[in-house]
C-alpha cells in the first residue's frame, strides 16, 4: 500500500498573474486634461502603443475611470505619482 500523497493545487495562468498582481492603478476623469494628452501620457510614460493608450483614454472618458496598470503595491505607488507628476487624477486600489 502506498501512502498517500499531497497535490499541491494548480492555478491558471490568470490566477497566477492576478496572484502576482493584486494592485491597479487607476485614472479617474477629470475636466482638465485633453483627451489627446491622456492619450500622450499613456504612450510616453506605460509604453503603450497608439491604440492601447487611446482605448484607456476613451474608458477615462466614457466610463469615468480606466485601469491603466497592474503590479505589485510599490509599482502602483510609483505609477500613481507619475500620474500625478503628468497632471492626472489616479489612484490605487487592491485588485479584486
Amino acid at each position: 500500500m502506498t501512502a498517500p500523497v499531497e497535490v499541491e493545487p494548480t492555478l491558471t495562468p490568470d490566477e497566477i498573474t492576478l496572484t502576482a498582481k493584486p494592485w491597479v492603478t487607476i485614472v479617474w476623469n477629470d475636466p482638465v486634461n485633453l483627451m489627446s494628452y491622456v492619450t500622450y501620457v499613456f504612450q510616453k510614460y506605460f509604453g503603450y502603443a497608439k491604440d492601447k493608450a487611446e482605448k484607456l483614454m476613451m474608458e477615462v472618458h466614457e466610463d469615468g475611470k480606466s485601469v491603466v496598470s497592474h503590479g505589485s503595491r510599490e509599482e502602483m505607488e510609483r505609477d500613481v505619482q507619475a500620474m500625478h507628476e503628468y497632471g492626472l487624477w489616479a489612484t490605487m486600489d487592491k485588485q479584486d
